[in-house]
C-alpha cells in the first residue's frame, strides 16, 4: 500500500498547523491524540489512529519545553506511527512501537530548527537596533519556517517512501526486536497511566480511585470508560457540594462566636 500524494499533502498541512498551534495558542491540534486520529481518519482506519494517538498522549502528560529544552516530537511520531501501522497492517501496537523511537529521533531536527531560528532572531535584533520594526515583525514570521520544515520534511520523506520504508524495516529488524516493540507498545499505556497517577492526589482521594477501578475491572463488559467518567464527574460534583456546605457552616459558626458592635456611623466592628 502506497500513500497517495494528496494524503501526504494534507498531512503535511496538518503538521504545519500543529506546529503553529504548539508555539502559539495550543488549542489542541498539536497533541498526539489529534495527530493519530486525523491520520487514521484520512487513511481510513480511525480506530488505529485513536489508539496510537491516545497512547502517545499519555506519554506527554507533564512534559513541557521549559527553558528551551527539547522534548520528544510525539505529534510527528503519532502521524508517522499511525501511517506505518495502517500501511503494514500489523495493528496499533506496531505503530506505537515505531512512533516512540521516531518521536525521540526527531528531537534532533527540533534542535536544528532552534539553531536555524537563532539566525533569524539575531537579524530581528539588528533591525530593532535600527528602528525598523516592520522587518522585526517579518523576521518573527520567518522564524516559523524552520519549525515547520523540521516536521514536514521527515513526514514527507517517510510517507512518500512509505511502503519501501516499511519493507526495509521489516526485512532488517529481527523478529525478536519487533516483538519487543509490540510489547513496549502494550506497556506504554500502563506507564502513561502511572505518570498521570503520580501527579494526582491519589492518597487523599483513594476511595474514588478504588471505586473507579472496581467499576472497570469487574463491570467492564457492561460499563464503558465514558460511563465511568460520568460517574466520576457526578461524584466530584457531590464532593464539591458537600465541601462548600461544610465550609459555609464553619464560617457561620465562626461568626456566631464573634462579638459584633455597631457604631453610630453604621460601621461594623468585629472583635474576635
Amino acid at each position: 500500500m502506497t500513500v497517495p500524494i494528496g494524503v501526504i499533502a494534507v498531512l503535511c498541512v496538518y503538521i504545519s498547523l500543529g506546529v503553529l498551534d504548539q508555539i502559539s495558542m495550543q488549542l489542541g491540534p498539536y497533541s498526539p491524540l489529534f495527530g493519530g486520529a486525523i491520520t487514521g481518519l484520512i487513511m481510513g482506519d480511525l480506530k488505529t489512529g485513536l489508539i496510537v494517538g491516545a497512547t502517545l498522549q499519555l506519554m506527554t502528560l507533564g512534559v513541557a519545553t521549559f527553558g528551551g529544552a527539547t522534548v520528544p516530537d510525539f505529534l510527528t511520531g503519532s502521524v508517522m506511527g499511525t501511517a506505518y501501522a495502517i500501511i503494514a497492517g500489523k495493528g496499533a501496537e506496531y505503530g506505537i512501537g515505531l512512533a516512540v523511537p521516531i518521536g525521540l529521533l526527531l528531537t534532533q531536527t527540533d534542535i536544528l530548527a532552534r539553531m536555524a531560528n537563532t539566525f533569524v532572531q539575531h537579524r530581528a535584533d539588528h533591525y530593532a537596533e535600527l528602528g525598523d520594526y516592520k522587518k522585526v515583525e517579518r523576521c518573527n514570521v520567518y522564524g516559523v519556517f524552520p519549525w515547520i520544515l523540521s516536521r514536514i520534511i521527515p513526514v514527507a520523506i517517510g510517507l512518500i517512501f512509505g511502503q519501501s520504508v516499511v519493507s526495509v524495516i521489516n526485512s532488517f529488524i529481527p523478529t525478536w526486536f519487533m516483538d519487543g516493540l509490540k510489547t513496549a507498545g502494550l506497556i506504554l499505556p500502563a506507564m502513561g497511566i502511572a505518570i498521570l497517577m503520580r501527579y494526582l492526589p491519589i492518597k487523599k482521594y483513594f476511595s474514588f480511585f478504588i471505586f473507579g477501578f472496581v467499576m472497570m475491572a469487574y463491570g467492564g463488559k457492561n460499563f464503558s470508560i465514558l460511563g465511568a467518567a460520568l460517574v466520576g464527574l457526578a461524584m466530584a460534583g457531590i464532593y464539591v457540594l458537600f465541601a462548600s456546605k461544610k465550609k459555609s457552616a464553619v464560617v457561620a459558626t465562626g461568626n456566631e462566636d464573634d462579638d459584633i458592635e455597631v457604631d453610630d456611623d453604621d460601621e461594623v466592628e468585629i472583635d474576635e
